[in-house]
């Protein structure tokens, strides 16, 4: 067994970020991953969630958002680098997690025992895990995903790592990464530590979009109405991934984000905190009344969209006004 962090799938108590009273359980793959990976090994993830306040409307999606490389390293003194394959993935793997690094894989959820309902068995979805422990000779493998922390084993272990021969010859090597801890990191004071998500804050804040983006996604959407009600739910579903649970779930966490900042002490965010859990818990409601919409073939209202943009108006206001550039 080659392990990182002693954890046990069974015992595990996942990040209030997947807790049951969330509005959005999971946001995307590599988000949640990390969420799980910085919390299994002691730190608190919010403090990294800046990224959150800067994504916009890309056109044909909105932003993907994700922890930003830089701020892990500078915050918790995680270095991300990329693993480029030339052995078995079991085999980089296995050592890479005995040097003390967890790996960030993609692998077929088909054999990731822990999104049974959704994928497990059902479907073909490629997503990111963090392996945390390994045991190639009892096929066994410890590993944070979605909201926890799982284990796989036996079958299940084979498959995901075509220890029986690729499934097909044309078959390509995921995307890897591998996490290095900072051999002399010291850990910044609690106090510190709210410092310097202050000035990730600022810095976002510097980045974000000029113009509201809810009001070009509110054009397209109506563009892309007339398609989408002729096409198939699992259509609806993946372009909704993109578009409605993105900006759903990120801006519930840079809600969760500002109210883990006003804990520490940080005054003036309660209105922004406000604005984007609006944004959250309508875009939640709005994606169910649209997949009964398309479920019906119905046409569906977009007015909503406007609501949207004037939270944001009000979140980002407040925010740019409580830190000036």
């Amino acid at each position: 067994m080659k392990s990182i962090a002693p954890l046990d799938p069974a015992t595990y108590q996942r990040h209030l970020i997947h807790g049951e009273d969330r509005t959005w359980v999971e946001t995307n793959c590599y988000t949640d991953v990390i969420v799980e990976l910085l919390h299994g090994m002691g730190h608190e993830p919010l403090a990294a969630m800046a990224f959150t306040l800067a994504i916009d409307f890309e056109g044909d999606q909105w932003t993907f958002f994700k922890f930003e490389h830089a701020d892990l390293m500078r915050l918790y003194g995680f270095e991300v680098h990329e693993l480029a394959p030339w052995r078995p993935l079991v085999a980089h793997i296995e050592e890479q997690v005995a040097q003390g690094h967890p790996v960030l894989v993609e692998l077929d959820s088909f054999f990731l025992p822990d999104t049974a309902g959704t994928a497990y068995k059902l479907a073909h979805v490629k997503s990111t895990v963090s392996v945390n422990a390994i045991d190639p000779a009892r096929e066994w493998m410890g590993y944070f995903h979605n909201q926890g922390y799982h284990a796989l084993e036996g079958q299940d272990f084979r498959d995901i790592f075509q220890t029986e021969g690729l499934v097909h010859a044309r078959m390509m090597p995921p995307y890897i990464e591998y996490v290095k801890f900072l051999r002399h990191f010291r850990k910044p004071s609690p106090e510190e530590q709210v410092a310097i998500s202050l000035e990730l804050l600022k810095d976002q804040l510097a980045r974000a979009p000029e113009r509201n983006p809810f009001g070009p996604f509110k054009a397209r959407l109506e563009a892309d109405s007339e398609w989408l009600l002729k096409a198939d739910i699992e259509l609806f579903h993946a372009y909704s991934f993109a578009t409605f649970r993105q900006f759903g779930a990120c801006y519930e966490l840079a809600a969760t984000y500002l109210q883990w900042l006003g804990r520490q002490g940080v005054e003036g965010l309660g209105e922004a905190e406000a604005a984007f859990r609006e944004i959250s818990t309508t875009t939640k409601a709005y994606q169910f009344q649209l997949a009964r919409s398309m479920a019906r073939k119905r046409p569906f209202d977009v007015a909503v969209i406007d609501a949207l943009g004037a939270a944001w108006d009000r979140g980002m206001g407040a925010l740019r006004n409580r830190f000036p550039a």
